[in-house]
């Protein structure tokens, strides 16, 4: 497995755990990227959109386009479990124990 594989699995990650905290359990595309940065990882705006699509399509969040340069991504069930460490999808890092 590439840098680029374990780098994208915590993006992923990183993305669940902050929608999983999130008002609303939702955030933007912008507000994501930002955060995501935050927390060290370096994820550019058109990356954090690829990775939304790829959540949406694991059905781990579900998308809304209010515009056509703004998506909103919200956290399934199935998306808070793979955040908790409760359910293991391949392609998103697994939650250390007690994280």
């Amino acid at each position: 497995m590439s840098y680029s594989d374990f780098h994208d699995q915590h993006v992923r990650l990183t993305m669940l755990r902050l929608l999983a905290g999130a008002p609303g359990y939702s955030a933007n595309d912008s507000v994501l990227t930002d955060a995501v940065n935050a927390m060290g990882l370096v994820c550019t705006r058109d990356q954090a959109r690829t990775h939304l699509s790829w959540l949406d399509e694991q059905r781990l969040v579900t998308l809304l386009k209010p515009t056509p340069t703004l998506t909103v991504a919200t956290i399934t069930e199935r998306g808070n479990d793979v955040a908790a460490g409760r359910s293991i999808v391949a392609g998103v890092q697994r939650p250390s124990p007690g994280s």
